[in-house]
């Protein structure tokens, strides 16, 4: 009997430790957890300076990118746009080659860092071939009556 008892206080420890570890992952990853931030998200969350989008942190903002707002600068591959989740708007520069399907009115998803001045600098661009993308955030706040 005594043997038994020292294996099952065995195995609770054991799962104990596991259960542990594995709150402490989950607690560590909770900020991932989300795909990308809206413009709306990054909007309230530097209005309380949250540490989710702090200067120099990497995350990823989606949304459609704004009719109208796509400007090339020069010869360096330079350019700016504004992704909008039809409620508030983020301005975004990129140098680099982007995806063929990115344009005016498409779902775009961005990772980058904003900078002091509420730019978003973004160093990867997502553009999604179906022609019908829309990123859920955006899709569930053009569902809500306005």
């Amino acid at each position: 009997m005594k043997k038994s008892r020292q294996r099952l206080y065995f195995i609770l420890f054991v799962l104990a430790c596991l259960g542990g570890a594995v709150g402490l992952s989950l607690y560590a990853l909770q900020d991932n957890v989300s795909f990308f931030y809206s413009s709306s998200e990054v909007k309230q969350f530097r209005s309380v300076q949250d540490p989710r989008i702090a200067a120099g942190r990497i995350f990823r903002l989606g949304g459609m990118v704004k009719e109208g707002s796509i400007k090339k600068r020069g010869k360096d591959l330079s350019i700016s746009f504004v992704v909008t989740d039809f409620a508030e708007e983020v301005p975004v520069e990129y140098k680099g080659i982007l995806p063929d399907l990115f344009r005016e009115g498409q779902g775009v998803v961005a990772k980058g860092l904003l900078n002091e001045r509420g730019i978003f600098i973004a160093s990867e661009i997502l553009a999604k071939h179906d022609e019908n993308y829309m990123p859920p955030g955006v899709a569930e706040r053009m569902k809500k009556p306005k």
